[in-house]
């Protein structure tokens, strides 16, 4: 906030909860720039009625709240928040494989319940993760450090590149690796589904993501395992996931997203006691928000000098000017 009140007016949307749409528009008319979390959706009905926006600069790496297209159309530069929250959202991954495999969450509400009576052999028995398989799908930057991380752990590491829409090239955002990478070996994702122990999710939701992981893919997986989804809710098909976990070919979930969140009080996911869920925690240190702050900051002020963002989703935008001494910024959030 500082930083930005240095170069321009500052609105701040002071609320945990997203404003309502109709305020945002309301708000963002006469701005030059807006600070977004991903639950602000910026799509081309909002663009069209913000003609001063020269900048929309997103407080995450995923973009799937923004219409990307009619944004570089319209001129509008995109920034993101890529490779800051990358070893982060790879520790909430593998906290979320100990905690299903382990049945951490099942026994702490065990214990609450008062239902511990003494130590026995057979009690809370769960799964190791040392010497099992873990299939990565998505080998960006969260994804090779979730490898990392498995690697050292003792788990026997393949993945399954992404190959929708390409991430934006950047100092600090990461590529996919085509070729094998030190303690992970790339495989087909019909061979990963069927020898996996663990599978952890770590693409971005793009027209091609959206319900990839359906039906079809969880009778392929090899029964009992363990699925990790740090990326979108709806990358996964929700029923589907919840018909496996039914019938046993899921051993269990570790989520951070879901298709809808909040999550309804309702949803049958919360019967499972294999699921542990998380309230979109990915990047939730102070750290890596911090730095994802400053990041979101930094592109906001690039355009600002008359620059492209340095984490740019859109390169390819033509960027327009801002007429000195009229660069308002409004923060949502």
């Amino acid at each position: 906030m500082r930083r930005l009140a240095e170069y321009a007016r500052v609105d701040l949307w002071d609320d945990d909860a997203p404003p309502p749409r109709a305020e945002l528009i309301r708000r963002s008319r006469a701005c030059d720039a807006i600070l977004t979390m991903v639950s602000d959706r910026i799509d081309a009905a909002f663009i069209r009625q913000t003609s001063r926006l020269r900048v929309v600069s997103n407080l995450a790496v995923g973009l799937d709240n923004i219409d990307l297209d009619f944004a570089t159309r319209a001129g509008v530069a995109v920034g993101h928040t890529p490779g800051v929250l990358a070893e982060t959202t790879a520790e909430l991954a593998i906290a979320l494989m100990f905690a299903v495999a382990r049945r951490v969450v099942e026994a702490d509400r065990f214990v609450r319940a008062r239902r511990w009576r003494m130590w026995t052999p057979r009690l809370m028995l769960g799964r190791d993760l040392a010497g099992s398989t873990l299939g990565i799908i998505g080998f960006g930057s969260i994804g090779q450090a979730v490898a990392r991380r498995a690697a050292a752990l003792g788990m026997n590491v393949i993945y399954a590149p992404h190959r929708g829409r390409p991430k934006s090239r950047s100092a600090r955002g990461g590529t996919e690796l085509s070729a094998s990478s030190p303690g992970a070996n790339p495989v087909p994702l019909a061979r990963l589904l069927a020898e996996s122990d663990f599978i952890s999710l770590n693409v971005p939701l793009t027209t091609e993501t959206r319900g990839m992981i359906g039906p079809e893919e969880f009778a392929a997986m090899k029964r009992g395992a363990i699925l990790i989804n740090t990326a979108r809710g709806a990358v996964v098909d929700q029923k589907a996931m919840i018909d496996a976990l039914r019938s046993g070919r899921l051993g269990g979930a570790g989520l951070d997203v879901l298709e809808t969140e909040p999550i309804a009080p309702d949803d049958p996911l919360l019967k499972f006691a294999n699921v542990a869920i998380t309230p979109h925690i990915g990047s939730a240190s102070h750290r890596t928000r911090q730095r994802m702050a400053e990041l979101a900051v930094d592109n906001i002020l690039d355009v600002f000098a008359g620059r492209r963002p340095r984490c740019c989703a859109n390169p390819k935008v033509r960027l327009r000017k801002i007429a000195a001494g009229r660069a308002r910024s409004n923060r949502v959030r």
